[in-house]
């Protein structure tokens, strides 16, 4: 085992995961601190680093694409005190953490693990459910819907009609983007049926955000119902797969999944759904059982 111990935080290497323990130190993040541990399976790794500076160094995880919701949903613009994939290291322990480098790099070189894209997500995401206020409104997700509820610097026209209730199978799509100099950011969802080009400011289906202290945990959010979404790499097909039980059936109703779970079998065996589909289709499935 092979583990590095920080202010910034703890990451421990067991062979098969990686674990990801945020430090108690001032300087963490409220982001890191509010997502807490994580572990990394060895086969989401697509390479580690370390980086050496005068006072302190960084130790840095590379995750293969599609792995992480977290990562698919922010598209790479969390900064860097909020990115869980980066440790600071202090100069008295580079050796620790070049050692655990070594480690990383070795098991994946054993085990083969390859460095490209994957389909489907190899971490679970943010637990539900989940609530942050910030900027212009609260989003919510209990696992099934998102939740937006306005307060009083909501503009007019976008909290007239009241709170919002998305179900998560009429969305395609989550987005989140920091606030960047006068540019402000957003939490946005796209309703099936319903795109739009409007502004956050006035999307009834986004949260706005003023780069304040609580924008990042709305990252959060996004990556929750990411998880919970096709994977970006599934077709049309396995997608609507994926969410049809959700629309014929109620979750007790097992007999209605045991007759879905038999036609993606047929899909599956008749050539209109790969390997990968029919997998990503079933685990939909056999999560609402």
């Amino acid at each position: 085992m092979a583990e590095i111990i920080q202010k910034d935080g703890t990451w421990t290497f067991d062979g098969d995961a990686l674990r990801l323990t945020p430090g108690r130190d001032k300087n963490v993040s409220l982001l890191r601190k509010t997502l807490g541990e994580l572990s990394v399976p060895l086969g989401a790794l697509a390479g580690i680093s370390f980086e050496q500076g005068k006072k302190s160094g960084r130790l840095r995880l590379r995750l293969r694409d599609g792995a992480d919701p977290l990562l698919q949903a922010t598209g790479g613009k969390l900064a860097e005190p909020n990115d869980p994939y980066q440790l600071t290291v202090e100069s008295d322990r580079y050796g620790v953490a070049e050692y655990v480098v070594d480690e990383v790099r070795d098991a994946l070189l054993l085990d083969q693990v390859p460095a490209g894209p994957v389909d489907g997500y190899l971490l679970p995401g943010p637990s539900v459910p989940l609530s942050v206020s910030a900027g212009d409104g609260t989003a919510s997700f209990d696992g099934e819907h998102v939740r937006l509820e306005w307060n009083w610097k909501t503009e007019d026209s976008k909290s007239a009609a009241g709170g919002r209730s998305l179900a998560l199978t009429d969305l395609t799509t989550v987005e989140w983007h920091p606030a960047v100099g006068l540019e402000n950011g957003y939490l946005r969802f796209t309703v099936r049926g319903a795109e739009t080009k409007a502004p956050p400011k006035y999307d009834p289906n986004s949260v706005e955000l003023w780069g304040f202290k609580k924008d990042p945990l709305m990252a959060l959010v996004a990556a929750a119902v990411q998880a919970r979404l096709p994977h970006p790499t599934a077709s049309p097909e396995a997608a609507q797969a994926a969410e049809r039980p959700a629309a014929i059936a109620p979750e007790d109703d097992h007999d209605a999944l045991l007759r879905r779970l038999r036609e993606l079998g047929d899909l599956h065996r008749s050539g209109i759904l790969t390997d990968e589909e029919f997998a990503t289709a079933k685990r939909a499935v056999l999560k609402r059982m």
